[in-house]
């Protein structure tokens, strides 16, 4: 069996701490729409986490990986408050965020051919790869990166809320909207 290895350039400062996230998602009223928290991703190459929701506010964390998951905690209508995969918290204008879902390897992660531990793998994630995320269902998330495809059990990752493994949809079906490619830009209030 040949073990291929995706690698990764690591963002310079960004060390995990472990995943920081909420147990429930909110379904309240908010200025896009879209339920607090949800998880979103970086548009852009080099983002600017400020410390307040404007651009008068000082940057306090620059972001340099496009497709970096973030996790929406707060909006105001152009601003999203947002925890990185470190723990982190700053606000992002919502136009450097995107909707479509990624996640963040917190360990080597094996991606198997299908959602079973006695499938071959087809590749390794190291530590602190972006994946982008496909679907979730039963225990296991389905995601590619680099030309490679597979399922990974979703423990090894930042970016997926415990409830969304119980779904058997994911962005093409209905079940699961904080899977929906959809999702508008986000922003929070504290």
């Amino acid at each position: 069996m040949i073990r291929a290895t995706i690698t990764a350039l690591l963002l310079s400062g960004l060390a995990l701490v472990g995943p920081a996230f909420s147990q429930e998602t909110e379904h309240t009223a908010t200025p896009s729409g879209q339920a607090v928290p949800r998880f979103v991703s970086l548009k852009v190459d080099v983002a600017n986490g400020r410390s307040g929701p404007s651009s008068q506010h000082p940057i306090a964390w620059r972001y340099l990986r496009a497709g970096l998951p973030m996790e929406v905690i707060a909006e105001t209508p152009d601003w999203r408050r947002v925890r990185d995969p470190e723990g982190e918290v700053t606000w992002m204008h919502r136009s450097i965020l995107s909707g479509r879902r990624s996640v963040y390897t917190l360990e080597e992660t094996p991606l198997h051919a299908r959602d079973s531990n006695s499938s071959p793998i087809e590749a390794v994630a190291e530590p602190g790869v972006i994946l982008s995320l496909e679907r979730c269902r039963t225990g296991w998330c389905r995601v590619e990166a680099q030309g490679f495809r597979g399922w990974v059990r979703p423990h090894t990752l930042w970016g997926v809320y415990p409830q969304e493994l119980d779904s058997e949809t994911g962005p093409d079906g209905d079940g699961n909207p904080a899977l929906s490619p959809s999702v508008a830009h986000d922003t929070a209030l504290p």
